[in-house]
């Protein structure tokens, strides 16, 4: 059995069933609970009838919960996809950060909370082997469903100590740009680079609704300051970058 030193407590759920095919981990995705408190979305993530649940859990006060086995397929990811593949509980570990979400204001992140997410994403990477490329936003790999942890949440600070992939975001400056309602082969190249990066998106040449979904996406994890679904220059080369620099586990 896999847990983790830094949970100070284990609160069985039953929503779990084994890794399909022998699939070990080699994915973290990184949740906001979208509950008032920690306490009633452990009761939430501990409910049969919910059928969901999660690795881990991290409170405010940066306490860690721990609700399945790391060698086990929580119920965390949903519909979603990442580079073709699917079955995304099976190869992944998930961790739900306490925050109330955009529907309840949407609080900053506290410090201790942070600190607390960063020590075990340390923990689970190292142990894990995951690549950089591999810790991912709830909203990276179901974007018409999930915008958590949002663009609040300090990917660059992740970054600085050694998890995740970030480059520093192109300023914004205007220029040029593409949005819901464009077609042509721009568009077709911002499909291409999307999805070479991961995401999920069709190779259409039209700038669609599922298109804008996951440029919001891709900004609120990767150029987080202004969130509105146009592939601005900013955007499009805060991309390319990243698809430029890929890091080395």
């Amino acid at each position: 059995m896999t847990r983790s030193a830094l949970a100070s407590s284990f609160l069985p759920s039953p929503n779990v069933e084994p890794r399909r095919d022998g699939i070990t981990p080699d994915m973290l995705v990184l949740h906001y609970t979208g509950m008032p408190d920690a306490q009633k979305a452990c009761r939430w993530l501990c409910d049969p009838i919910s059928k969901v649940s999660c690795h881990y859990l991290v409170e405010e006060n940066g306490a860690v919960i721990q609700m399945v086995d790391e060698d086990m397929r929580a119920w965390h990811a949903g519909v979603s996809s990442w580079k073709g593949q699917q079955d995304l509980n099976s190869c992944s570990i998930g961790i739900e950060i306490q925050n109330p979400g955009h529907a309840a204001g949407y609080p900053d992140f506290p410090e201790a909370q942070m600190l607390a997410v960063i020590a075990l994403c340390k923990d689970v990477v190292a142990r894990h082997a995951i690549h950089p490329t591999r810790v991912l936003a709830h909203s990276d790999i179901a974007p018409e469903r999930k915008i958590d942890p949002g663009e609040k949440f300090d990917w660059a600070l992740l970054h600085a100590q050694g998890i995740g992939h970030w480059v520093k975001p192109e300023p914004i400056e205007g220029g040029t740009f593409l949005q819901l309602g464009d077609r042509g082969q721009p568009v077709e190249a911002l499909q291409g680079m999307l999805r070479l990066y991961g995401y999920g998106v069709e190779i259409t040449g039209h700038y669609d609704d599922p298109t804008q979904t996951i440029v919001r996406a891709f900004q609120r994890h990767f150029r987080p300051s202004q969130v509105d679904g146009i592939a601005d220059s900013s955007t499009v080369i805060t991309l390319h970058h990243l698809l430029q620099e890929p890091e080395q586990v």
